[in-house]
This record gives C-alpha cells, structure tokens and sequence, in this order.
C-alpha cells in the first residue's frame, strides 16, 4: 500500500474510512455494523423535486455507528481533534448515557478519534472514556490530552484499510 498524504480529513473523511472498513468486515463475515444517521426533521420540500431545501436535527443522535462483532453488540462514536487536547464538550452527556447503557447490557462501546494534527487514530474504550467524562464532571479538567491516550490501543493501516479498528476491538475484549 502507498503512502497516504493528508493535510487533515476533511468533513466526514474519518467516517468514509471507517465505512470502508465496516465493508470490508460485512464481506469477510467479521462484523456487521451500520452507520446510524442523524434524524432530521424536514422543514422545507420541493414538491418537484421532492429535494429537501431546509430541515433541523429532530433529536439528539446517539453514537455514529452500532452493529455486531462475532457475536459480540458494539457501538462506537466517531471523533476527529486538531490539536493534543481533546475538549470532553466533543462528547454529549447523551451519548454517554446511551454507551454506558449499552455496556450494561454487555456490549462494547468506544470512540475512534483522529488526531489529524498527528496523522494517528486511535481507539478509545469506553472505561477509559467514562474516566476522563467524570473527572471534567467533578470540576477537574474538562478535555483529556494525547499523551493520556494509551498508545496500545493505536490504529495502524493495514490490508488497505486506513481504520481496521478490530483488532483494538479484540484488545479491549481481552482486557476485560
């Protein structure tokens, strides 16, 4: 594979990569997962076209993405950072309910955030997410930076996918 150039994804790069990988997964019989898109409410319609010219976001969205790995219910959010600092604003209070919620119910929850400035993605799981979550809700920092990343569970292109993401996935299972 060659190398890959980036001045920084743009838009939603990051969610491209990881549907390449869920592809890939759903063909080799590894995985189902299915991006959830976020519900609109349509407010304007052209009755030609029957294009929507004007809508708003209907409700909150959970997480970005939810299907199975061998068995196993996931659900993952998707997240991009500039810079070494990762601002816990990025991560709503309701998506924290619903993955902790998910994990009660012996799912899997967990973030792929891109450090575009770095050029690194990573997979956080989720008892590293909650730690950082609590300490910004009892008053203490209210991001977490790079260097508090474990670098174990780092994503490295492989097989032609930029985010192969299970093998970080299995990590996180052993760990448990």
């Amino acid at each position: 594979m060659g190398t890959w150039n980036s001045r920084g994804l743009r838009g939603s790069t990051l969610e491209e990569f990881i549907n390449m990988a869920n592809e890939k997964y759903i063909e080799a019989g590894l995985a189902l997962i299915q991006k959830i898109p976020t519900p609109i409410k349509p407010i304007k319609i052209d009755p030609d076209s029957r294009k929507i010219s004007l809508a708003y976001f209907d409700q909150k969205s959970t997480v970005d993405y939810i299907g199975v790995v061998q068995g196993i219910p996931v659900c993952f959010d998707a997240k991009e950072c500039a810079t070494d600092t990762f601002p816990l604003q990025n991560i709503h209070k309701h998506q924290i309910e619903f993955m902790a919620k998910f994990e009660q119910q012996e799912g899997i929850a967990f973030i792929i955030l891109y450090f575009s400035n770095r050029n690194e993605f990573y997979y956080l799981p989720f008892c590293d997410i909650i730690t950082f979550w609590n300490r910004g809700q009892s008053g203490q920092r209210k991001s977490f930076t790079y260097k508090e990343v474990n670098k174990d569970y780092k994503i490295s292109p492989k097989q032609g996918l930029l985010v192969p993401y299970l093998d970080a996935l299995q990590k996180d299972i052993l760990s448990r």
